[in-house]
């Protein structure tokens, strides 16, 4: 069953005090049964001297028994406030709805951005980076500069190995080997000292080593072949650089 409401605030609300159909002025009460009520016009006002009536006006005459008209009354405060309260609670109800409404459609866009972002995390930690894992003396060679440098990029690389471990992306470690370094061997024959790298292998008095390290000065460089042994000589000294052989690592001295 649906209540018009306002239809029942106009029931009970109080009924305006109606005016003379004759003259136009306010009436007042002059009788009260129950919810009936009659007004007339009296064309009196009364003050601290008491009554008085208007020109041409007395008391009962026909203008006040032409005026009176009764007016039924049933206006309730109780069901007015009852009225007031329940659209104080409806306005909250729908305020409510709109606000739950326009989260959800919120939130519904917040999930998106989060799947989205779940998606990228998992494609960021699938993809693996190729980072090369070299050694000091192969840095020394490729890049020409001193120990002190190649020692800083390794650290710098290892470091940036061990950040990208941490973001949970994979990394695909380019290991120093014989095997793996082969391509970037220099090509058997006589090779400026300076430009022999790790991983070549030199011939210096009829026996065959492994160059594991480079170490420059500044006029001069340092070998170090596998299992310890070192060669200095001239950074412009030619040295013979030989294929692989099936052994290699005999101690060398310098003279």
């Amino acid at each position: 069953m649906t209540i018009d409401k306002q239809v029942l605030r106009e029931r009970y609300s109080p009924k305006p005090v109606p005016k003379c159909h004759i003259c136009g002025e306010e009436m007042t009460i002059q009788r009260i049964s129950a919810s009936r009520i009659t007004y007339g016009c009296t064309g009196a006002t009364y003050d601290d001297k008491g009554c008085h009536y208007a020109e041409g006006r007395s008391i009962a005459d026909d203008h006040y028994e032409q005026s009176r008209v009764t007016v039924v009354d049933v206006s309730d405060p109780d069901v007015l406030a009852l009225l007031d309260e329940l659209e104080h609670y409806k306005s909250r109800e729908e305020r409510v709805t709109k606000l739950v409404l326009d989260n959800s459609t919120s939130w519904d866009a917040l999930y998106e951005k989060l799947e989205a972002a779940e998606r990228r995390i998992a494609e960021l930690e699938a993809r693996a980076v190729n980072l090369p894992k070299r050694s000091v003396g192969e840095v020394m060679h490729l890049s020409g500069f001193s120990r002190d440098y190649a020692e800083g990029w390794c650290a710098g690389n290892d470091n940036a190995i061990h950040e990208i471990h941490a973001a949970g992306i994979g990394v695909k470690q380019q290991e120093d080997s014989v095997d793996s370094d082969v391509g970037s061997r220099n090509q058997p024959g006589m090779v400026v000292a300076v430009h022999i790298g790790a991983g070549d292998f030199v011939k210096v008095k009829g026996q065959v080593f492994e160059v594991e390290e480079t170490d420059f000065d500044d006029h001069d460089v340092t070998l170090w072949f596998v299992g310890g042994n070192a060669l200095k000589c001239a950074a412009g000294c030619q040295v013979e650089v030989v294929s692989a052989p099936v052994a290699a690592g005999i101690k060398v001295k310098e003279e």
